[in-house]
């Protein structure tokens, strides 16, 4: 498929949404979608791949044109920042990365960047600032979005690893989730984890919470009922217009703006950052756009949530809604080579 079939892809999408007056929604994310390919250099195979997965959506995108009001414009943010001399540009992270605004993952304490194994989208998808991030994305539409990309869905650790500002080893409790169901499983491992992390609790900002630092000062529409698509809108900020919203490994929105889908494993087979591509379960990181005014949940670096809309990552019935999108993650290619095992501290390229 070439960009004449990704056009008429797109052409179907307008014409059956102008058929029920939402055509703002298709056009919406042409020019995403534009912004995308340009952004990060994708191929039109890439871009092909990605354009099949929002056309076959009813509600993939920045949210409904006809609920959202975002708080900001995107105009504002680029004026903001150009006010402010930040340029989230960055070489070396580039180079290490292979593609642009991604982070290495690493422990800043015994580590250089160049050493890390993997790396993580500094932004929630699309992956660039200033842009909305996309949401109403089901975590199997997540998964296949990073891997049309060349990425993939992140492990639960390297979210937490991104904002604690740190890598450390995976400490999966898989031995919790032998003989139990997915759901007693799941509700094992997390009390155990978030146990014996309650000690070093930090949010990706700083070492307690605080109002006013990341996208959190957004609204809910009136009458929202907690997901229905013409009930509430997406009311997030663009990427990026918190500068100070960021992790020490330099990656923003963690807190705050939109949810994400991470993937949890409940056995080492299941792990993305090991090759992973049957994947776990869901697991929902972070908070969102309305946080300082409604604390819904804890949303500390390393805390693991309830089984919340809980499914198999790549089930095609797996949830979405109005305030959940995604990030990426890549596994760099001196670690894949080097067969490197997930639950090593340093990596190290093998000498050649």
């Amino acid at each position: 498929m070439k960009a004449r079939l990704r056009a008429a892809l797109l052409l179907v999408a307008v014409l059956g949404e102008a058929a029920h007056g939402q055509a703002t929604r298709a056009e919406a994310n042409a020019i995403l979608l534009r912004e995308l390919q340009a952004v990060h250099g994708l191929t039109d195979a890439q871009m092909d791949h990605i354009q099949v997965i929002f056309a076959q959506s009813p509600v993939i995108g920045q949210g409904d044109p006809a609920m959202t009001h975002h708080p900001v414009s995107v105009e504002q943010c680029r004026a903001k920042l150009s006010e402010q001399g930040i340029d989230y540009a960055n070489p070396r992270f580039e180079r290490i990365c292979g593609a642009k605004y991604m982070a290495p993952l690493y422990d800043p304490q015994t580590q250089t960047p160049e050493e890390a194994s993997a790396c993580i989208d500094q932004f929630e998808f699309p992956d660039i600032p200033c842009a909305y991030p996309v949401v109403w994305v089901k975590a199997v539409e997540a998964a296949e979005l990073c891997a049309a990309e060349g990425k993939r869905l992140c492990d639960a650790h390297e979210w937490e690893d991104a904002c604690q500002g740190r890598s450390e080893p995976p400490d999966y409790r898989f031995d919790l989730a032998q003989g139990v169901s997915p759901e007693v499983a799941i509700s094992r491992m997390r009390a155990a984890h978030n146990m014996a992390h309650e000690h070093d609790k930090r949010w990706s900002y700083g070492s307690a919470p605080h109002k006013g630092i990341c996208a959190t000062g957004s609204f809910k529409s009136p009458g929202c009922n907690g997901g229905g698509w013409t009930q509430c809108g997406s009311n997030t900020y663009p990427a990026g217009d918190f500068p100070a919203c960021h992790s020490p490994l330099e990656v923003y929105d963690l807190n705050g703006n939109a949810a994400e889908h991470m993937n949890l494993p409940l056995d080492p087979s299941q792990m993305s950052s090991r090759g992973s591509t049957v994947l776990g379960y869901t697991e929902m990181k972070g908070s969102w756009f309305i946080f300082d005014a409604y604390r819904a949940h804890e949303d500390w670096c390393r805390w693991r949530a309830p089984f919340w809309h809980g499914s198999r990552v790549m089930d095609p019935h797996s949830h979405a809604n109005y305030h959940l999108g995604f990030r990426c993650c890549n596994t760099l290619r001196h670690a894949a080579a080097a067969d490197v095992p997930a639950t090593s501290k340093k990596v190290r390229p093998r000498a050649r």
